[in-house]
């Protein structure tokens, strides 16, 4: 017996073994949960169909975010085959590399509307459709990042999507709370995934992450994964609105040091 037993949960951006939302994925179904999945585009579909078939999901479907028809099509289908839905889990970002790089205030119009659509509309996008179905109240949830709140390295165009995406994550909450549903997201530390492979430095961002942040160590798929969980059971019944970090501790900190500055720091060879 799972506690997300009974519980129909869809889940967009899975991309592959390595995803967020496949971390996700696995610790929903191991609750009980059954699992209906949404990828971006045909490419992800040779991997995408092997994870499903991992865990029994028949529901798995392609959907560009930015089409409405497209979400209509997947929510369409939700209804038919379900007729309700419990949880939404949107794990969805995007920004053109060139946007990344660079200075800030190169960022093109065009990549600043695409990254803002894909990443941050589409929760309401989502959110619109996913409420009709969650008629005894839900539990909506998003995959955010650090650079919302404070400036990092490379991140530009899609800091600023992220900061967009926890804004609407706290309208949602007031705007769909009476009828019972929470709207929440997720701060993820930095995790090697294939999104994060286009982001420039993500590998001195993981080293640096991991030095720094004060429980020392980085942040899992599993991690992140149990923390959905908490948020799609019905222990987080009274949490909306919030922007809820799992980093290990570095969002606290006001200024980072690496192992060695530490050392210096103290007068010490360890840190």
């Amino acid at each position: 017996m799972g506690m997300l037993d009974g519980k129909v949960v869809l889940i967009f951006g899975l991309a592959n073994k390595n995803s967020i939302a496949w971390g996700i994925t696995k610790k929903l179904h191991a609750e009980g949960a059954t699992i209906l999945l949404s990828y971006a585009g045909g490419v992800l579909e040779k991997r995408v169909r092997p994870l499903a078939e991992e865990i029994g999901c028949t529901f798995v479907e392609e959907a560009d975010v930015t089409d409405d028809a497209a979400l209509d099509r997947v929510f369409a289908r939700v209804k038919e085959e379900y007729g309700r839905l419990d949880t939404l889990v949107h794990s969805v970002a995007y920004a053109n590399r060139e946007d990344l790089g660079g200075r800030f205030t190169n960022i093109s119009r065009d990549g600043f509307k695409l990254a803002l659509d894909i990443s941050a509309f589409s929760l309401i996008a989502m959110a619109k459709r996913a409420e009709p179905l969650m008629t005894e109240g839900g539990s909506i949830m998003s995959l955010t990042y650090y650079a919302s709140e404070k400036v990092m390295p490379k991140y530009h165009v899609m800091a600023v999507a992220k900061s967009a995406l926890e804004t609407i994550t706290r309208y949602l909450a007031a705007d769909m709370g009476p009828k019972g549903i929470r709207v929440n997201s997720i701060s993820a530390g930095p995790i090697k995934t294939l999104a994060a492979a286009g982001v420039p430095g993500i590998r001195m961002m993981l080293k640096y992450s991991e030095e720094a942040s004060p429980l020392r160590t980085l942040v899992s798929q599993e991690d992140v994964g149990d923390l959905a969980f908490f948020l799609a059971s019905d222990l987080s019944r009274k949490i909306t609105g919030e922007i809820i970090h799992i980093d290990a501790g570095f969002n606290i900190l006001g200024m980072t040091m690496s192992k060695e500055d530490l050392a210096l720091l103290n007068g010490s060879d360890e840190a």
